[in-house]
């Protein structure tokens, strides 16, 4: 049960565990991703706030977190825990996080292309459940959050 399913399966099960404790200490759980494997794994935990994040946020959370894991997994765990802000190219995972940013710019790269395409760049225009509608140049595709293989943000700069 290892690779993309078995993280899947994780991830849900350290969303629910770790969730309670964020919102406790005044913040979101934006998102979870684990690089890497063995001794070299990271866990990164994404926290978000309306006031913004701050290193001594990341800190606070790091503290609890590391504890909360430590006694979920009897010290047995491998891996170096990076608490951190999405930042402005945050991950988009689930509807809500898109339904957050609508008339905002964002990258998405599917598993299975649509359409004939698997990267897309573009304004998300709407969302109904986990579907986005994303309008590229002329076009609006209708991608499914779940057949995301990644999807951020896509800031605009001004000069």
């Amino acid at each position: 049960m290892r690779g993309f399913f078995y993280w899947r399966f994780m991830s849900q099960r350290l969303h629910e565990l770790l969730e309670p404790i964020i919102n406790d200490l005044g913040y979101e759980l934006w998102h979870l991703e684990s690089v890497g494997a063995g001794r070299s794994r990271v866990l990164r935990v994404y926290i978000d706030s309306p006031a913004g994040i701050a290193l001594e946020d990341c800190e606070a959370v790091s503290h609890e977190v590391s504890a909360a894991l430590d006694v979920e997994d009897e010290g047995n765990g491998q891996y170096q825990l990076e608490v951190s802000s999405p930042g402005l190219d945050r991950p988009l995972v689930t509807g809500e996080h898109f339904r957050r940013f609508i008339g905002e710019r964002a990258r998405v790269n599917m598993f299975a292309p649509v359409a004939g395409q698997r990267k897309f760049r573009g304004t998300i225009l709407a969302v109904n459940g986990d579907m986005v509608d994303l309008g590229c140049d002329d076009q609006t595709y209708s991608l499914a959050t779940g057949d995301m293989a990644k999807a951020r943000l896509d800031p605009v700069f001004e000069e």
